[in-house]
């Protein structure tokens, strides 16, 4: 067939046909039929009359056509479904959070998950109640308390220098010589 005088306008019931209207050129068989346009066509599989042959496209036919109707039928359903939705105000980023927000109940009612927060709390209590934990956390605790006393005692030392510093007669002369630059 030769592809420059293909009719290929998608709506055209003879999309993909030669300008010879449904008629394949090199075999001289109508196009037209569909399958059973490719049944003249090819050989047939071994046991199978050329009868049987004929019955097998006539129901590919069939089968083909149910499938598309129901493509039809399903798109139909699909915008129907849409609208719906629209109406309703149902986003699907409001369906997302519903369906986390039902996958994670589903997790937390799980077996597994209430073996293993179970498991969990067991170790936690047998960790915290241990005495190297105790003597951790006490160890942190009095390190913490010494480091803000620390931070604090060095704090009050920084604050009087500073004062100390603002009083004396070489801050005031470098005050001056700011304030003059700023005035300037």
């Amino acid at each position: 067939m030769d592809p420059v005088g293909q009719d290929i306008n998608l709506n055209s019931p003879n999309k993909g046909l030669g300008p010879t209207g449904g008629v394949d050129s090199l075999s001289g068989v109508s196009m037209e039929g569909g399958a059973t346009g490719v049944a003249a066509v090819n050989t047939l599989p071994p046991g199978l009359t050329e009868e049987e042959a004929e019955e097998l496209y006539s129901e590919l036919g069939k089968v083909e056509e149910e499938i598309n109707t129901l493509r039809q039928v399903l798109l139909a359903k699909e915008k129907h479904s849409a609208d719906l939705k629209r109406k309703l105000g149902l986003s699907p980023l409001n369906e997302l959070k519903q369906n986390i927000t039902k996958g994670w109940q589903d997790v937390q009612t799980s077996n597994a998950y209430v073996r293993t927060t179970g498991k969990l709390g067991e170790w936690n209590e047998k960790v915290t109640g241990s005495e190297l934990y105790k003597k951790t956390s006490e160890t942190l605790s009095v390190a913490g308390q010494k480091t803000t006393a620390a931070f604090s005692t060095m704090g009050t030392a920084l604050s009087r220098k500073l004062g100390d510093m603002r009083n004396s007669p070489t801050f005031k002369s470098f005050e001056d010589k700011v304030g003059n630059i700023k005035l300037g």
